[in-house]
């Protein structure tokens, strides 16, 4: 493990691992380089890529310097970009997808740009999505993690009570889950209200491809197509079979041929 430290002197801790051109990972909601989908899929993409995992900030083994702004998040990728030598391609996953759009709406220098499923449901559904950030901030007030997590599940997510019910019974996996609940108002906050920025978006001047998978919540479809909509000459992917929870396995190649 390697730290960098962003432009308010946070620590963010992250991991290299392969070789060729430098591509980093930005996790969705609750997960990390220890917690969800990228160590499989880092293990994947490193026999194309030098892969960059990093904990986001509040998370893992990074700081988490206050205020919360999703600017400072911006910064974070901006350091893991010069410790990659100066350029990278990113990629990012639920709304680490929605981050790295940001990113590079922010002008970062990333050569290529992949997101899958930012989850903008407002605009897909038509009609404005409850206060979550606002929500989630005082059941934390509360000390209501694990009410966070549920409701972010349940209410947020469109997970079955069931899901929710078979977590809580995994206790390592319920820990670890309420251990960065305290960060769910930040993937909050980086979703801009969960509609598409498309005026944002609009400046991104870099190749993207923006992915959703077959089986996935109509929502998230819509989202994703109203993203490579607003971004200029965006590709646009669905990958069969898949849902929200996309196999590393299946968005492997997806990446590889995008990417190179």
């Amino acid at each position: 493990m390697d730290k960098v430290i962003s432009k308010d002197g946070t620590p963010i801790a992250y991991e290299k691992t392969g070789s060729g051109s430098a591509l980093i990972l930005v996790d969705g909601a609750l997960c990390s380089r220890a917690f969800g989908p990228m160590p499989k899929l880092s293990a994947l993409l490193a026999r194309h890529f030098t892969v960059f995992t990093y904990d986001r900030r509040g998370r893992g083994d990074s700081g988490d310097t206050q205020p919360y702004a999703r600017e400072r998040e911006v910064e974070d990728i901006a350091a893991l970009i010069e410790a990659a030598g100066g350029s990278a391609a990113v990629a990012g996953l639920s709304s680490g997808a929605a981050l790295a759009l940001e990113a590079a709406a922010s002008g970062l220098n990333i050569t290529k740009l992949a997101a899958y499923e930012p989850p903008y449901v407002s605009a897909a559904s038509g009609r404005p999505e409850a206060d979550h950030e606002a929500h989630l901030k005082r059941l934390l007030a509360e000390g209501r993690r694990g009410d966070a997590v549920k409701y972010f599940m349940r209410d947020m997510v469109g997970a079955p009570g069931f899901v929710v019910l078979l977590m809580r019974l995994m206790p390592g996996a319920w820990r670890q889950l309420q251990a960065v609940a305290h960060t769910l108002p930040y993937d909050a906050n980086v979703m801009r209200g969960f509609s598409v920025p498309a005026e944002r978006l609009s400046s991104i001047r870099v190749p993207t491809l923006v992915m959703n998978g077959g089986k996935t919540d109509i929502r998230l479809k819509q989202a994703a197509e109203g993203v490579a909509k607003a971004v200029p000459d965006a590709r646009h992917r669905t990958l069969a079979g898949q849902t929200h929870n996309v196999s590393p396995k299946v968005l492997t190649p997806a990446l590889v041929e995008f990417l190179t």
